[in-house]
C-alpha cells in the first residue's frame, strides 16, 4: 500500500501533492499502544496540502508530558514548518511517511521559527550559527531519536545560496534537522531528500549515533560540530554542491569545543549523482550543464576553532567527489586520526589534502593550531583529476607533524606539462583552505611543504598519460622517510624534487637505481 501512497521519485519530480489522503482517512482508527502517540490522533491530515505543524507538535508535547514516548507518523505526507523535539521522545516514520518542508511563506506571514540571536555569528557562516530556523530542531535535550524507514523531504527549505528565499529572511528555514547541546541522540533508518543548507547540523551533541541513513541533498549532508562520542555508520550521502560528511569545531556555541571520539565507518559519499537518484536507486549522472562542484567528500573543517581529536574513518567509498580533507586553519588542534580502507573513483581535486593554516576566524589572540599524529593507509584511488595530486601543506614556522601514509595506490589522468612543473604555489596562509587555492601543482603525486616527521611507504602513483612533473615535490621538510615508493620515469623529468630539506631518505623506490639519504640540501632532483 505504501507504494500506492507515495513515490519518492515522483515526489521529487513534482508528480502531485495528493498521495492517497482519502484512502488514509477511510481506514479505521488504530488504537495506539501505551507510550505511543499517533500524529493523526491530534489532527494531522497527512495529505501534503494541509499544514500539520500544530498537530505534530501537540503529539510531541503529549508524549513529553507523559514522561516520554513514541510519536508515530503513518503513511502520508505531513506538510510542516518547524517541529520541536523534546527529551525522551522518539519520532517514528513508517514506510511511506514523509515529513514535507513547507514552502517559505510570503513576507510577513508565519513560517519557520526565527533564527535565534547569536553574539558569535561573525565567526562562522549564518547556517552554522542558528538552529531554530529548521524543519526539525531541538536544544538542550536528552534521549531523543528519529527512526523508521520514512522520508524527510526539505522541499521548502532554503539552501543558503543561489535563487529562492534567503535563509536570513524571517520565516525561512534552511536545515532539515538541527540539534544544539543535546545528548543521547539516535538517527536511524530514514532518508533525507533536499535537506536545505544542512541535512543534519549537530552542534554540541554528545553520545550521538547516525546509522543507516540515505541523504540525497543540494548542500551539506551531515555536519558534526563540537560533538563528542559520535558514531556515523552504514550511511550514504550524495551532495554534489557541498560536503557529504563534515566534522567541524566552530565558535557557534560561544566558546571553543573540540569534536572528538568520532567513528565514521561503512559509508558512501558522492558528488556525481543527480538529485534524488541515489535515493531512488537509479544513480543517474548530473544533468549536462549542471554547474555543481561535485564536492561530496568527508572533511574536517573549515570551521576549526575547538579542534579534532581521536577520530577514526574506515571502510568508506568516495565516488565522483572531492578527496579526503583534514584542515585546521582557525587555531584548532587536529590530532590522533586514523583513516583506513578507503576506495576512491573519479576524484575531482586532491585525493588526500592536509592543510594547516592561519585564517584565524575567531576571537583574537588565539595561536596557530597544530595538525599532527595522522595515519592514512589502504587507499585505492582511480581516475583522479591530475591538476593537484595529493597535498600536505603547513605554513612557514608551523609544520604538519607526525604523519604516516602507507599502502596507497593513486591512478590519475596525467598530462601535466613542464610549465606546470615550474610553478611555485602560493603559501596563502590566511586564505580559505582548499586545493583550488593553490592552483595547479608542480607535482602529480604528492606536494609536501612545511612538514616534520613524515613516513610514506608502499605508495604507487600511476598517470594514465605521461606527466612531465615530478611525482613528489618536497620543500621545507624535516625527518622524512620515503620507502618503496613507485612512480613512472619520464625522460628528462625527475621523480623527486627536494629542496630546503633535512634528514630525508628515499629507499627501495622506483624509478631510482639506488637509495638516497639527504642530510641537508638546498635543492636536489632524483
Amino acid at each position: 500500500m505504501a507504494s500506492e501512497l507515495f513515490s519518492r521519485r515522483g515526489l521529487l519530480l513534482g508528480a502531485g501533492a495528493s498521495f492517497g489522503a482519502a484512502r488514509l482517512l477511510a481506514q479505521p482508527a488504530r488504537t495506539a499502544p501505551a507510550g505511543e502517540f499517533s500524529v493523526a490522533a491530534f489532527g494531522a491530515r497527512g495529505d501534503g496540502k494541509t499544514l500539520d505543524t500544530g498537530a505534530v507538535n501537540q503529539a510531541i508535547e503529549a508524549a513529553a508530558s507523559a514522561g516520554g514516548g513514541t510519536v508515530r507518523f503513518a503513511p502520508g505526507n505531513y506538510l510542516c514548518y518547524s517541529i520541536h523535539l523534546k527529551s525522551k521522545v522518539t519520532l517514528y516514520l513508517e514506510h511511506g511517511a514523509t515529513i514535507l518542508a513547507a514552502d517559505a511563506p510570503a513576507t510577513g506571514s508565519t513560517g519557520y521559527d526565527a533564527a535565534e540571536p547569536n553574539t558569535w555569528d561573525k565567526f562562522q557562516d549564518f547556517g552554522h550559527s542558528h538552529w531554530r530556523n529548521s524543519l526539525i530542531w531541538g536544544e538542550d535535550l536528552a534521549d531523543i531519536r528519529i527512526l523508521g524507514p520514512g522520508l524527510i523531504y526539505g522541499k521548502g527549505l532554503s539552501k543558503g545560496n543561489g535563487p529562492g528565499p534567503r535563509a536570513q529572511d524571517p520565516g525561512v528555514g534552511n536545515k532539515a534537522i538541527s540539534l544544539k547541546n543535546c545528548r543521547n541522540v539516535t538517527l536511524r533508518d530514514f532518508a533525507i531528500l533536499q535537506g536545505g543548507h544542512f541535512g543534519i547540523l549537530a552542534t554540541g551533541v554528545d553520545n550521538f549515533t547516525i546509522d543507516n541513513l540515505i541523504i540525497d541533498t543540494n548542500r551539506d549532508g551531515i555536519d558534526i560540530d563540537c560533538c563528542r562520542n559520535v558514531r556515523v555508520s552504514n550511511t550514504s550521502v550524495n551532495s554534489p554542491w557541498d560536503d557529504a560528511i563534515c566534522l567541524k569545531s566552530s565558535f557557534g556555541l560561544g566558546f571553543a569545543r573540540a569534536t572528538e571520539m568520532v567513528t565514521i565507518t561503512n559509508c558512501m559519499v558522492s558528488g556525481s549523482f543527480a538529485l534524488g537518484s541515489l535515493l531512488d536507486g537509479s544513480f543517474q549522472p548530473l544533468p549536462a550543464g549542471e554547474n555543481a562542484p561535485r564536492t561530496g567528500r568527508i572533511k574536517f573543517g573549515t570551521e576549526s576553532n575547538g579542534g579534532f581529536k581521536n577520530v577514526t574513518i574506515s571502510n568508506c567509498v568516495f565516488d565522483g567527489c572531492g578527496g579526503l580533507a583534514l584542515e585546521s586553519v582557525d587555531g584548532a588542534l587536529l590530532e590522533d586520526v586514523t583513516i583506513t580502507n578507503i576506495t576512491m573513483r573519479d576524484i575531482v581535486n586532491a585525493p588526500i589534502f592536509l592543510r594547516l593554516g592561519r585564517r584565524m576566524r575567531g576571537p583574537e589572540g588565539v595561536p596557530v593550531g597544530k595538525l599532527r599524529r595522522v595515519i592514512i593507509s589502504n587507499i585505492a584511488c582511480s581516475n583522479a583529476a591530475s591538476r593537484y595530486g595529493s597535498i600536505l601543506s603547513g605554513i612557514p614556522g608551523h609544520a604538519i607533524e607526525d604523519v604516516k601514509i602507507r599502502d596507497v595506490y593513486v591512478q590519475h589522468q596525467g598530462g601535466g606539462t613542464r610549465e606546470m612543473a615550474a610553478l611555485q604555489p602560493p603559501e596563502d596562509e590566511t586564505g580559505y583552505p582548499d586545493p583550488s587555492r593553490f592552483g595547479a601543482m608542480p607535482s602529480h603525486g604528492f606536494f609536501i611543504r612545511h612538514v616534520k616527521n613524515l613516513e610514506i611507504s608502499n605508495v604507487e602513483i600511476e598517470p594514465r598519460k605521461p606527466d612531465l612533473r615530478p611525482a613528489f615535490w618536497v620543500n621545507d621538510v624535516q625527518d622524512a622517510a620515503l620507502f618503496r615508493v613507485k612512480a613512472p620515469r619520464v625522460a628528462g623529468v625527475p621523480a623527486f624534487a627536494i629542496s630546503s630539506a633535512r634528514n630525508v631518505s628515499v629507499t627501495a623506490s622506483q624509478p631510482l637505481l639506488k637509495d638516497s639519504q639527504i642530510d641537508v640540501v638546498e635543492r636536489i632532483e632524483l
